[in-house]
């Protein structure tokens, strides 16, 4: 499968984009009581460098969502699979994804996240791709904005697989 993958993104530069996210937020959050919610399965290595870059005080949570069902297309439907086990109301809340491509995932989780009412709510994505929204949701933090390809590596999979490439690859059927 690896051969299927040409470079899009080099470990370098993510590594780069993530320390410039992480110190942009930490500026943007000061002083403020910030639980930053991470989207599984994805998300788990961009969460994981993005809030070793934040210098301030925060916690963290996670939330299970899937759109995708084993394939390369969303299908459209996105389910819960594990919900936010904090409040958040009246703190600030900070959703991070791991790619931004149709809207849906985004809209389903942001309108959940609204109706518990957090003093504020943000979004941050490692990877945007406006060309395949179906819904439009306001993405406060783009690591990399991108073509439409299928992206694999850095916690992107396909079925599971080359989540562990430390750069993004598009992947090539």
């Amino acid at each position: 499968m690896r051969d299927r993958v040409t470079p899009l993104l080099s470990e370098a530069q993510i590594r780069a984009r993530v320390q410039e996210l992480g110190a942009q937020i930490a500026k943007d959050y000061a002083g403020k009581d910030l639980v930053v919610v991470g989207l599984l399965n994805g998300v788990f290595p961009f969460f994981a460098d993005l809030v070793r870059a934040m210098d301030l005080e925060l916690e963290v949570g996670f939330m299970q969502v899937a759109s995708y069902g084993g394939g390369m297309e969303s299908t459209g439907e996105v389910h819960i699979l594990k919900d936010l086990d904090k409040s958040i109301q009246g703190r600030h809340a900070l959703v991070v994804e791991d790619i931004v491509d149709t809207g849906l995932t985004l809209f389903k989780v942001r309108n959940l996240l609204t109706d518990r009412e957090p003093a504020s709510l943000k979004i941050c994505t490692l990877l945007d791709k406006p060309s395949r929204r179906k819904i439009e949701v306001p993405v406060d933090y783009v690591g990399f904005p991108i073509e439409d390809h299928f992206v694999v590596g850095y916690g992107l999979d396909l079925d599971g697989k080359l989540r562990n490439l430390p750069y993004v690859g598009i992947y090539h059927p």
